[in-house]
């Protein structure tokens, strides 16, 4: 498991997932992402479940 930072808190991600955020160049040299949307498009199933309750947040869900 690898952590990247959204604006609004760690982001947790699978290591292919990691990988893949960092070939497309999504997060800078600190692991911080500053578009949120290309990184909810670029992870696993798992990963987006784990990561629920930000992504949620994030986009505003009041569920």
């Amino acid at each position: 498991m690898r952590t990247i930072s959204l604006m609004r808190g760690p982001f947790q991600v699978c290591d292919p997932c990691y990988e893949m955020i960092i070939t497309e160049k999504l997060v800078d040299d600190r692991n911080v992402a500053s578009d949120h949307d290309a990184i909810f498009d670029h992870v696993c199933p798992n990963c987006y479940d784990r990561n629920r309750p930000l992504i949620d947040d994030m986009l505003g869900s009041s569920e």
